[in-house]
């Protein structure tokens, strides 16, 4: 890997898309697109801010049990990296409405023949 590889301008442009559409589907509460959007694999894990999840169904069993209400939030910084064709990571600092704290999550995406999934997330707080 070079420094030429980092940040392809077209892997960028397909990661922001997958990332965009992740983030459509979780304010809306799409579980069908999110759960789409993660490796169904028993590797794949997310490191909530009150959970941890291990494995793909893990995963899906937390999203169908959560709570719909108050996913809304907005969107500070967006960091989108990507290193060669196939791997990128994602990351963001956000605001959930009504709530003064800094939110943070970033997420490991692989590219699959299938297209781009989400392979590890985690999201967490600042105090």
């Amino acid at each position: 890997m070079t420094d030429a590889d980092v940040n392809l301008p077209r892997v960028v442009a397909e990661v922001r898309a997958a990332f965009e559409r992740y983030e459509r589907a979780l304010v809306a509460n799409d579980v069908a697109v999110l759960d789409e959007l993660f490796w169904r694999s028993p590797h794949t894990l997310r490191y909530g801010t009150t959970e941890n999840l291990y494995g793909y169904d893990a995963i899906a069993a937390f999203r169908a049990a959560r709570p719909s209400a108050g996913l809304e939030r907005e969107v500070l910084r967006t960091q989108i990296t990507t290193f060669g064709n196939d791997t990128a990571v994602a990351n963001i600092e956000f605001r959930r409405l009504g709530d003064a704290r800094l939110g943070r999550q970033s997420q490991a995406w692989l590219r699959f023949p299938e297209g781009w999934r989400v392979v590890a997330a985690h999201v967490s707080w600042m105090a």
